[in-house]
């Protein structure tokens, strides 16, 4: 494949791909004749506002500086254009998207699991591991889980339950109370805010 070849088929595999983002992005953003508004606020090059002009005059303008014309504020009255590079534009606001995406971290609900006859050193264990994910900001839903006739003895389990949850009350609050789900008494433990 010759020099010439390669350099054509990148050229394609450009255009194709800035089409795909273009079709994208264009049911938000509307460019050049997309724009259906006739008069128009414009702003071109640095933030330097031009004033209110027709859409032919704009498209004129943005043509002449062979740049695009992108509606930025279509609820204004009139609308507010402003000339530039759409495909930098496009890339501008996926880089802040991936910027913002970054900085999230989604909060995962972790589950510690105790029996009824759990003993107390296990629960120190358990304890500790339910500490550990309070730190690292995750959720805890804590299961007190009831085998065979156990059930029978639901108030001493809600009271374990609950001094289970008292000992992770520094490091944590309820986000939701005790509550009865089958065969289980289930709690969940958020982090405190900071």
């Amino acid at each position: 494949m010759s020099q010439c070849n390669i350099v054509f088929s990148l050229f394609l595999h450009y255009n194709q791909v800035v089409s795909i983002n273009y079709f994208v992005i264009s049911k938000k953003v509307r460019v050049n004749e997309e724009i259906r508004a006739p008069q128009m606020r414009l702003i071109e090059g640095e933030d330097e506002m031009i004033g209110v002009v027709s859409r032919e005059e704009a498209l004129q303008r943005a043509k002449a500086a062979e740049l695009d014309l992108v509606e930025i504020s279509p609820n204004a009255e009139p609308p507010v254009c402003k000339i530039m590079d759409f495909g930098k534009y496009l890339y501008r606001l996926n880089k802040t998207d991936r910027k913002h995406k970054a900085k999230q971290k989604k909060t995962e609900t972790k589950e510690v699991r105790i029996g009824f006859s759990t003993g107390e050193h296990d629960l120190e264990v358990k304890a500790k591991r339910a500490i550990k994910f309070l730190r690292g900001r995750d959720r805890v839903k804590i299961t007190l889980q009831f085998k065979g006739r156990e059930i029978s003895h639901f108030d001493l389990g809600k009271e374990k339950l609950q001094s289970f949850v008292d000992r992770l009350a520094e490091h944590g609050k309820l986000d939701e109370e005790i509550k009865k789900q089958g065969r289980n008494l289930i709690v969940i433990i958020k982090p405190p805010q900071t």
